[in-house]
């Protein structure tokens, strides 16, 4: 499974368009301030869930992932459709998010750290719900304590009049913290940078059968 020319498994994909699908409401809230409420409600759901009994208890049905699907196609595809400039920030988005999670791996400290912190805010969506504010922002500020410490940052791109409100830069952060977990899960999956880039064909392949 990790050697270079495996094809990636279907688990390995649904990881990886989980990462797509966080990463474009990123996209979104950066350049528009808004998001897709049931997208953002689904990759929460995949952040707090730390133990899942399953790959499919975690991301439920193939339909939860379509955004994330299709948005990773898209740029498996090189189409025309994507301007060259969403294009770069997306992928940077996805490779920075799957090189923090391998960096993480590594930091058992700070692993305890996100897990304590991810276990209080599950606790308080239960109380509230799991896209309040308050949960957005507890999140976020985890997020700032222990990923934005770390020698990498996901450089976010965008417009100063949305990146600059508090409660639009939390829901990034926590878009980036769903990112992030689903790149770890897909590298427990034997999931490698350069499969995403040397094994488009694959993956294009494995999507195609979703």
């Amino acid at each position: 499974m990790n050697n270079l020319f495996s094809k990636p498994t279907k688990q390995q994909t649904l990881a990886l368009a989980a990462i797509f699908q966080a990463t474009h409401q990123v996209y979104k809230l950066a350049h528009t301030g808004d998001s897709d409420r049931d997208k953002m409600e689904f990759s929460m759901s995949t952040l707090l869930n730390q133990n899942p009994d399953s790959l499919e208890n975690l991301y439920g049905p193939v339909e939860n992932l379509q955004d994330g699907i299709d948005t990773m196609q898209t740029f498996l595809e090189n189409t025309n459709s994507v301007t060259d400039l969403r294009k770069k920030e997306m992928i940077g988005y996805v490779m920075s998010s799957i090189h923090l999670a391998s960096k993480l791996s590594n930091n058992k400290q700070l692993l305890i750290k996100i897990e304590n912190g991810i276990n209080n805010a599950r606790q308080q969506a239960e109380h509230f719900s799991i896209t309040h504010e308050n949960v957005y922002s507890n999140i976020g500020a985890l997020y700032q304590d222990t990923v934005s410490k770390m020698r990498l940052r996901i450089q976010v791109m965008g417009s100063a009049v949305y990146l600059q409100q508090s409660g639009v830069a939390a829901r990034i952060r926590c878009m980036l913290f769903a990112a992030i977990r689903s790149a770890f899960l897909w590298r427990q999956l034997g999931g490698k940078r350069r499969h995403l880039l040397f094994q488009r064909k694959a993956l294009l392949e494995v999507i195609s059968t979703q």
